[in-house]
């Protein structure tokens, strides 16, 4: 069953439309191209197009989850705690959904295949605005109607990356807003954008520019205007952004010179461009006007293998980086420039570039099989098939033998066990963790509770009932995710039903309707009877001449001694015969001042009505017990007589009673 065919009346009004979801294609529709997001702006999206429909993974059963009309959002954890979140429709009547998921070290594809990167979801088939906030109350809200649109606030982990989903339920191109607020958490980047270092290639002619953090690729203008260089001996003609092609932020600009400049020190300035600003991250933050980095132009070297990206969790691949552009073309695909020894046996078995027109500042080595098991390693750089190291843009080969070393950490398991201990007022569970294989961090989540970061924490639950547990734990590289649900199921509610009056010479009967583990009853019954069974047998009761009430209760204990007491009033009636009388005297003496059935006790489904002598209907109820008091809109009724009709199902006599009379009102 899939979410989006659930609905048939939609259904057949998407294929009215002939509306056929396509691969899509735009940037921020494939989680590869996810838009970067922080907490401080408002993201319009005016327009979605119709697209996607891949199957996502998600905690929900049952339903196959798709990113339907999709657009996927980026960020990192900047302060851990809980996300809030809203998204609004610009058409209230729009249905949509979301998901969010933890990237952390993962390849961001596998949304669709690993269960493990789920955190929360919302998949209401109700339409509106939607998002997390302190007014959900589960982290997994599934597909239908009446689903609430509000999940609660997923908690964040420092430094973690995520990517959330906006699947577009509703076949139309109508957009939305996307705003953060309300939680705890912070994913706005604390860090103040700046030029980082400067370098230039080998005649001098192109500068690279890292950047400390991610700019807007939008921000920067082709023809690098923001920039200049000092001395002025050549001029900055055009300026690119690694990855701006395929995505939306840089951290890396090629500035390409009116000609080349020879070995030196210069200067490189960033100013304010034609749109009035220089570069702005993706909070919109710039940086400062007039900032300048130095530049030394070296003179032709070979290119040192002087460092490597610190290896993720279980890595099959080693990320080299190079100070300089090295050429594809002298990288040996099959890995044989490289040999990597260590804790234990390592087979590399390739060897690629992220190259753009032949160059690469990073080679990524493949090896046969993901590191799992913690160890200390060597990687070696070494002639290969090809007869040569690699070789840098200016021609010069890397001098072998060259060496670094890096550290690989153990993967871990997020499995637990708990322990319940069973109360009356409140539970107390003790969840542990065996934090094997250097686990050093704990995130618990125990549903409407705060998390917890300790290895073995003691929760206590006041609301009994099914608990959504998660854990998240990491050795600081490699984490992994575990769910639980555990049943509180010691809720215990006394309760029975019985009538509220009883009529001379009839058996009460009361019905046990107690929840829980019950393994006792005391009932008392206010007649000086009293039972230990569930069902008692029915009861008499003493008859006076006026009415009284008696208390019964019931007390019910469960399987651990947990006791709980519920009471009802019941009336004691003298009569049960239906009648109308035949004359009131509404004078507020307090004696017959009303008109109204009496005695009404066994009766069904009643209506009465009373007319005056135009037939005109001036009092009706179905409730015997609401009277009428001789008036007629708060004004007092002539005296007269005045017809009535009495229709009501005997409950005793099990049949339908019609009757019809009359009353004279006396004053």
């Amino acid at each position: 069953m899939i979410r989006h065919l659930v609905n048939i009346s939609l259904l057949i009004f998407t294929f009215s439309l002939s509306v056929k979801a396509q691969p899509c294609t735009a940037l921020g529709q494939n989680p590869e191209t996810a838009f970067p997001v922080c907490g401080t702006s408002v993201f319009s999206q005016n327009s979605v197009n119709i697209c996607g429909d891949r199957a996502v993974v998600s905690r929900c059963t049952g339903v196959v989850y798709t990113d339907k009309n999709p657009y996927w959002y980026k960020f990192t954890c900047f302060t851990a705690g809980t996300l809030g979140f809203t998204i609004t429709p610009n058409n209230l009547s729009d249905d949509y959904d979301w998901q969010l998921f933890d990237v952390t070290n993962r390849n961001v594809g596998n949304v669709y295949t690993d269960v493990s990167m789920f955190v929360a979801c919302n998949w209401s088939g109700d339409p509106g605005v939607t998002g997390a906030s302190p007014a959900g109350s589960t982290l997994i809200n599934c597909e239908g109607p009446g689903v609430p649109l509000f999940s609660s606030m997923p908690y964040l982990t420092l430094g973690h990356n995520y990517i959330l989903l906006i699947s577009h339920f509703t076949n139309s191109q109508s957009g939305y807003s996307l705003s953060f607020g309300g939680g705890t958490g912070s994913i706005t980047d604390p860090t103040e954008p700046h030029l980082l270092s400067a370098s230039a290639a080998c005649d001098g002619s192109v500068i690279t520019l890292k950047l400390n953090k991610k700019m807007k690729c939008n921000t920067l203008s082709a023809n690098g205007s923001e920039f200049s260089i000092s001395p002025p001996i050549s001029n900055i003609i055009s300026a690119s952004g690694n990855n701006c092609t395929s995505g939306f932020d840089t951290d890396s600009i090629r500035l390409t010179l009116s000609n080349p400049i020879p070995p030196g020190n210069y200067v490189i300035t960033i100013s304010n461009g034609p749109d009035g600003n220089t570069l702005l991250d993706n909070c919109d933050r710039a940086i400062p006007d007039g900032e300048n980095i130095p530049l030394t132009v070296y003179p032709v070297l070979p290119t040192p293998m002087d460092s490597l990206t610190k290896p993720g969790c279980s890595p099959q691949t080693i990320e080299l980086v190079f100070r300089k552009a090295m050429r594809c073309n002298s990288i040996a695909p099959d890995g044989s420039d490289f040999v990597v020894t260590g804790s234990y046996p390592v087979t590399v078995v390739a060897a690629s570039g992220n190259c753009s027109n032949g160059l690469s500042t990073h080679i990524f080595v493949q090896l046969s099989a993901p590191l799992q098991r913690a160890g200390t390693f060597q990687i070696k750089l070494v002639r290969g098939s090809d007869n040569n190291t690699i070789i840098d843009e200016c021609g010069q080969e890397s001098i072998p033998g060259q060496t670094l070393s890096f550290v690989i950490k153990d993967t871990v398991n997020a499995d637990f066990t708990y322990q319940i201990n069973l109360g009356c007022a409140k539970d107390i569970v003790n969840f542990y963790h065996n934090g094997n294989n250097g686990v050093t961090n704990w995130l618990w989540t125990f549903g409407e509770l705060s998390p917890s970061t300790l290895q073995n924490p003691m929760v206590e639950y006041i609301r009994f009932g099914i608990k959504q547990i998660r854990l998240v734990v990491t050795n600081g590289v490699c984490f992994d995710t575990a769910y639980a649900s555990i049943n509180l199921d010691n809720y215990l509610k006394a309760g029975f039903e019985g009538a509220a009056f009883i009529c001379p010479n009839d058996l009460a009967t009361f019905k046990d309707t107690s929840i829980g583990h019950i393994t006792s009853w005391s009932w008392d019954f206010g007649n000086g009877s009293v039972s230990n069974a569930q069902f008692p047998l029915p009861q008499s009761y003493l008859v006076t001449n006026t009415n009284y009430q008696v208390n019964i209760k019931l007390t019910v204990t469960n399987n651990i001694g947990c006791i709980d007491t519920v009471t009802h009033v019941a009336t004691i009636v003298w009569n049960c015969y239906i009648d109308v009388p035949s004359a009131f005297t509404p004078n507020g003496d307090g004696l017959n001042d009303y008109l109204y059935p009496l005695n009404a006790y066994k009766a069904r489904d009643l209506k009465f009505t009373v007319y005056n002598r135009f037939g005109q209907r001036i009092f009706y109820t179905e409730d015997w017990t609401k009277k009428w008091d001789g008036k007629l809109k708060g004004k007092p009724s002539d005296m007269s007589t005045y017809v009535w009709t009495l229709s009501y199902f005997d409950t005793e006599k099990n049949k339908s009673i019609f009757r019809r009379g009359t009353t004279v009102l006396i004053r």
